[in-house]
């Protein structure tokens, strides 16, 4: 078998036993280290869905972290607390938003997408900030979704098998959107859009029904933040967050299938054990870890041009 299969294979295998090897460790703090891990990857997926396939640097993408938990986090506090309720609410708040953003911001190119996105995303910030009913900058404290008679979320193992199969779910639809005829005229888009457009497809149209998909996958990734932390706050969609979320899917390898995984775990990882570090070397060292993350990201831009997917051979290897 090909190291392409094996390897993930083997991954996912590991982070659907993680709950089972982290209670026979006694590691709960690994367990609850690896949830955000699984919900950070979705929201890297569906960034990848257009950065990768679609050429689509959107520098807002965090926006819909704050969009999928303020909606649940806003119902909570009214007294709905069905999940039945809150998570459709909250994809349809995401998708809606999403259409509108996208239908304006994709009319421009290049930088001028990037700074509408990030205004676009801005402008939610401080939104969120001004809610002074539901916390303002102070954020809001919410009790997690209920759906009685099928999971308890307040159950960790529960909650992080929940988030495991979601993140299986997400890259199951990311593995059929990039063979299917959509995907390869949104990436036939991202190589030539006039070419494109003198074929017949209508390009604006498929870009934004991926803008669409990606912010519903993205909503969806802040939906389970929102229950994982049962906490929501502005700091969940700052533009720092959406740049952490490129830097994670450029660290795992742009337009892969499972980059977005391989770049979230990095990532994630690298902040775990250098911010000990640091601190071992100096007291208070550790909360500027990125110092030296920079470096490392550049060396894997030099080197491996392809992120750490492309160290695990060619697809057709």
């Amino acid at each position: 078998m090909r190291v392409r299969i094996v390897i993930p294979a083997l991954v996912l295998l590991v982070l659907a036993a993680l709950p089972l090897i982290t209670q026979a460790l006694d590691q709960r703090y690994l367990l609850l280290v690896t949830t955000r891990i699984v919900i950070w990857s979705i929201a890297a997926v569906s960034l990848n869905m257009i950065l990768g396939y679609g050429g689509l640097v959107s520098f807002g993408h965090a926006a819909f972290f704050g969009i999928g938990g303020y909606t649940v986090g806003i119902l909570a506090a009214n007294g709905i607390q069905s999940g039945w309720v809150q998570w459709p609410a909250a994809l349809l708040a995401s998708i809606v938003w999403a259409a509108l953003v996208g239908a304006l911001s994709l009319r421009t190119r290049g930088v001028y997408f990037i700074m509408i996105t990030l205004a676009f995303a801005q402008l939610v910030y401080y939104l969120s900030s001004g809610l002074a009913a539901y916390g303002g900058d102070d954020g809001l404290n919410i009790s997690r979704s209920r759906f009685p008679g099928v999971i308890d979320l307040r159950d960790k193992a529960h909650f992080y098998w929940l988030c495991f199969a979601l993140l299986c779910g997400t890259l199951w639809f990311s593995s059929r959107l990039a063979v299917s005829r959509f995907g390869h005229v949104l990436r036939g888009a991202k190589s030539n859009d006039l070419r494109m457009a003198a074929l017949g497809f209508p390009v604006f149209r498929y870009r934004l029904t991926a803008f669409v998909i990606s912010g519903a996958f993205g909503g969806l990734s802040g939906i389970l933040l929102a229950n994982e932390g049962a906490y929501v706050s502005p700091a969940m969609m700052s533009w720092v967050k959406s740049g952490d979320l490129i830097v994670i899917v450029v660290l795992g390898g742009i337009g892969t299938l499972f980059g977005p995984l391989w770049g979230t775990l990095a990532f994630f990882t690298l902040e775990e054990f250098l911010k000990p570090l640091l601190d071992l070397v100096h007291k208070g060292w550790g909360e500027y870890w990125q110092i030296v993350f920079g470096p490392m990201l550049v060396l894997v831009a030099l080197y491996a041009k392809g992120g750490i997917d492309s160290l695990l051979g060619r697809p057709n290897d």
